[in-house]
């Protein structure tokens, strides 16, 4: 679904304690099964056991998730994404959660001024397409046609999306238009997740990470890194988080190489291309729904535009030109552990 964005990586400092069970020690869990990226969760517990139940539960509601904003596959008994565009028409019964999701990117479309769009799955579909045969076949990877992508971009209108929150349907009036929500799905489910987990949880899920408080009883604030485009082990920075999350918007993930030049996966819509303008955008944000609306549109915007969109939004940022260069946002270096 989501797009897989560069990882933020926790830092784990995991300590030790003498006396199992007598004082709370840091734990961790990794699961494959979610939104097709790792996700880890990292907290203190008296014991394993206990730590294991709450990162169960965190991921069984990220699970949950999942399932329910999939467009690329059915569940017996569930109605998701899916199911709705696969039924243009037709009014389908969904899950309240879908519901309060689209209702976000609807006004994430409007908050971003369509440089994140929901709606325009048609595009996004062509390019997940030629992605996918590209990193299947690499000698006949191809673009996808410009003339359909033309086509496709005609059918990319919210006016077509008709939510009935009454009796939790979603309606697509145009047989040809198609919802994607990768640009923000992720980051909403792991936001709805953290408002009812245990506090002094860290939850990582791809290139999103949210910390659902200080790490100990003491106040002491998370470290996470932020990976650095052209890989290796070093870290651009580590940055500070004691509650809230943390997001970033690459080019180096979800990509494939065409005739010698690579083509990831942020679409800009005016375009309907790749945008160009950066490597990366890493935002800080209180909401990490929030935060991964941001990081797409930041990621698509000249930066003095994607200022205005955090003052209005209250977040911060940094972003990574092509030249390695790092900008940031007012208050971005205050977060800044190294």
């Amino acid at each position: 679904m989501k797009r897989l964005i560069p990882f933020l990586l926790a830092l784990l400092l995991l300590t030790g304690c003498t006396g199992a069970g007598e004082e709370p020690k840091q734990y961790s869990a990794t699961f494959l099964t979610v939104f097709d990226t790792v996700t880890t969760v990292v907290g203190r517990d008296v014991s394993e056991e206990a730590f294991t139940e709450k990162a169960q539960a965190v991921h069984d509601a990220l699970l949950r998730y999942h399932q329910l904003f999939d467009i690329y596959n059915d569940y017996e008994g569930l109605n998701n994404l899916k199911t709705v565009n696969d039924r243009p028409g037709e009014a389908v019964k969904v899950d309240s959660a879908v519901i309060d999701l689209l209702l976000d990117c609807r006004r994430y479309y409007d908050l971003t001024g369509g440089r994140v769009n929901a709606a325009m799955g048609s595009v996004l579909y062509l390019w997940h397409e030629a992605r996918e045969d590209g990193l299947n076949d690499i000698p006949n990877a191809y673009l996808p046609d410009e003339d359909a992508l033309t086509e496709a971009a005609n059918h990319a209108s919210w006016d077509s999306i008709l939510i009935d929150e009454e009796n939790s349907t979603v309606t697509l009036t145009d047989p040809e238009a198609r919802l994607d929500v990768g640009a923000i799905a992720k980051g909403w489910s792991v936001q709805r997740v953290a408002e009812t987990a245990p506090a002094g949880l860290l939850i990582s899920v791809g290139g999103n990470v949210c910390a659902t408080g200080p790490k100990d009883e003491t106040g002491t604030p998370w470290v996470v890194g932020v990976q650095n485009p052209d890989g290796g082990d070093d870290y651009l920075h580590t940055l500070y988080l004691h509650k809230g999350s943390i997001v970033t918007s690459g080019d180096y993930q979800r990509a494939y190489m065409v005739d010698g030049e690579l083509y990831h996966h942020i679409i800009d819509p005016d375009t309907l291309y790749p945008g160009r303008l950066w490597r990366a955008v890493t935002v800080v944000c209180d909401d990490s729904g929030l935060g991964d609306a941001l990081s797409t549109a930041l990621f698509l915007l000249p930066m003095d535009a994607g200022q205005k969109l955090l003052d209005k939004s209250g977040a911060k940022a940094m972003w990574v030109g092509h030249d390695g260069e790092m900008y940031y946002s007012t208050g971005f270096e205050d977060l800044i552990r190294t």
